[in-house]
């Protein structure tokens, strides 16, 4: 194979007299060669001027054909490679030919049927592209795969990167409400594929059957509604960039965090620093952030109300007092117990309203088939069922604070197991109209004023809510840090009952009667 170097050397030999047989003789190359050379300043490449001859392959290419027109309507990844067709010429036609000529027949037709496509340019402001893409994060108790939802603007290629928990419909109110309020502006499009979470029913074309909730997101943020069609990913590029990119830059090296907020910290901070980033485009070159401000500029403004990211179920509390959820149950307080309830699913916790307010809130809980409860909403049938306190899982498994497991102790050694437990029972119950630090403030100062009783403590946690809400005695003096003396009762004069025996107390009565009035009095 002779190089472009070979025939300079030749056309400089012949332009310094050399003839066609000296040059030949000298390079040890034919004649022929030379002429070439002279003919022209760089070697022709080789071009096959007649197709390869497939007398074996013939009789097989309209079988072949129909097999490949026959993928077109298959999936993806159920389609024909060169080499099943090959082994299917085998066995089941009797194909005596290579798989090299099998190959590239299957290679050349393929490119023949591939699809071509039209450069789009979206107008700023008018279209945001959505998806989910997964990458690996080390957590303290080791390595996990979690969802990201990524969206991205299509005219200036800005994103916003959120990880969830799943990829389920709250989810993705929860990320598409965050998303809108990090840009601060909302499109007028919204694209996605079609997962069943956003659009539950794929109509004719591009109509979808929308789940409810978010068709109130798009409703509240006044955007269209917009899908691919099936399996056209490639119909929104921008967002499957923007998630190649998620993994191979925003989460490579593999991210190391405390938990999911730092995370999200993290990828917060690396969509700030792409605005800053110069790209290129068919477009041209250009720096994002300066685009994301044509962007926002020309996109429509957020309403003032937040959009509530939750999904809400109708549920009826049953005799435990909780309330059926996504294959949990989640505890409501005793005067909601046979009644109905909506409840409300947020990504990270569960809300169960009633008569308008919220009556309930727990952690969201993704396991299956557990009870989440609220030991607090069980103190008025525990007054009932002082036994429970032990026995119940609710409470049995309850880790108190420290300044409530040393008042138990306290009050069962000072007045007996029963009557102790049923005293701190009432503590307990303060919790359902105060919050534990309050409580725990009064606990303190009946303690210092050597005053420990359920009555005290009470009365003490009363006087601590008048005084933060501002409220004072009549003589204006404040409840807040005043110290109930101990009561103390005289022992009693047994020496009068014996005159009263003796008859000789009759003329005193009025007196012992005045005497054990007071008495009364300070015991009480």
């Amino acid at each position: 194979m002779h190089t472009v170097d070979d025939y300079a050397k030749y056309r400089t030999a012949h332009r310094d007299g050399w003839s066609i047989r000296q040059i030949a003789r000298s390079f040890h190359v034919s004649r022929r060669t030379v002429r070439e050379a002279l003919a022209s300043p760089e070697p022709k490449p080789y071009t096959r001027t007649k197709p390869p001859p497939a007398p074996v392959l013939g009789p097989f290419t309209a079988l072949i054909d129909q097999i490949l027109r026959d993928d077109r309507d298959a999936p993806p990844k159920q389609r024909h490679t060169a080499a099943q067709l090959f082994r299917r010429l085998q066995d089941e036609h009797g194909y005596p030919g290579s798989y090299p000529t099998v190959r590239r027949y299957v290679a050349a037709h393929r490119q023949r049927s591939s699809p071509t496509f039209i450069p789009l340019a979206h107008p700023p402001g008018h279209r945001l592209e959505a998806d989910f893409g997964h990458i690996h994060v080390d957590f303290p108790d080791g390595r996990r795969l979690v969802p990201v939802l990524v969206t991205v603007w299509a005219y200036s290629n800005a994103p916003f990167v959120l990880a969830l928990p799943t990829e389920r419909t709250e989810a993705i109110l929860h990320g598409m409400v965050r998303a809108l309020e990090f840009f601060g502006a909302s499109p007028r499009e919204v694209w996605w594929d079609n997962p069943k979470t956003v659009a539950t029913t794929i109509l004719r074309g591009r109509q979808r059957q929308l789940h409810p909730r978010y068709a109130a997101l798009a409703s509240h943020y006044t955007f269209e509604a917009k899908f691919c069609l099936p399996a056209q990913a490639h119909e929104k590029p921008d967002v499957e960039s923007g998630v190649r990119a998620v993994q191979r830059r925003f989460a490579t090296p593999v991210p190391r965090v405390a938990d999911i907020t730092e995370l999200n910290e993290h990828m917060r901070q690396r969509c700030l620093d792409e605005r800053r980033r110069a790209v290129r485009s068919a477009s041209g070159a250009f720096v994002i952030g300066d685009r994301l401000t044509e962007e926002l500029a020309a996109a429509v403004r957020l309403p003032e109300r937040v959009f509530d990211p939750c999904i809400e179920r109708q549920a009826v509390a049953d005799k435990y007092q909780t309330v059926a959820f996504d294959a949990n149950r989640y505890s409501v307080p005793r005067p909601w117990a046979f009644r109905a309830v909506t409840v409300k699913g947020y990504v990270d916790r569960v809300v169960v309203v009633a008569g308008g307010r919220v009556v309930a809130e727990h952690p969201r809980c993704y396991d299956r088939s557990v009870q989440v409860l609220d030991p607090v909403h069980y103190l008025a049938t525990l007054e009932r069922r002082p036994a429970a306190l032990d026995h119940a899982p609710v409470y049995r498994d309850w880790q108190p604070t420290a300044a409530l497991a040393g008042l138990r102790r306290e009050l069962e050694g000072r007045h007996g197991t029963p009557a102790g437990t049923r005293q701190f029972i009432r503590v307990l119950q303060l919790l359902a109209e105060h919050p534990q630090a309050r409580v725990e403030r009064a606990i303190a100062a009946c303690r210092a004023g050597h005053a420990v009783s359920a009555e005290a403590i009470i009365q003490r946690t009363r006087v601590l809510a008048a005084a933060e809400a501002g409220r004072t005695s009549a003589s204006g003096t404040s409840y807040e840090n005043t110290i109930l003396p101990p009561a103390s009762v005289p022992p009693p004069d047994l020496s009068r009952f014996n005159r009263l025996l003796d008859g000789a107390a009759t003329a005193e009565w009025p007196e012992a009667r005045a005497e054990g009035g007071t008495e009364s009095t300070i015991e009480t």
